[in-house]
């Protein structure tokens, strides 16, 4: 499979997924788009901890001014 943007693998996710839902899919047919989408799913995951990667997020520390830090997830005020 080539590379694929996030958007292209999610595009080709929904459209697996519709035709799985629909009355007329063979268990072979059933099978391969099971495959496919295994895949998609983990090049989305790849982009998207590439972007995480690249995030950053605006912090302003005690009695200082904003400063550009890393996105951490275990540091985000809840």
């Amino acid at each position: 499979m080539k590379e694929l943007s996030f958007e292209q693998a999610l595009k080709k996710l929904e459209r697996i997924a519709g035709e799985l839902e629909g009355d007329d899919v063979s268990l072979d047919i059933s099978l391969k788009h099971y495959e496919e989408g295994m895949k998609l799913i983990s090049i989305c995951n790849k982009r998207l901890q590439e972007a995480k990667k690249k995030v950053e997020v605006l912090v302003k520390e005690e009695g200082k001014k904003f400063q550009l830090s890393s996105f951490d997830e275990e540091n985000i005020d809840e």
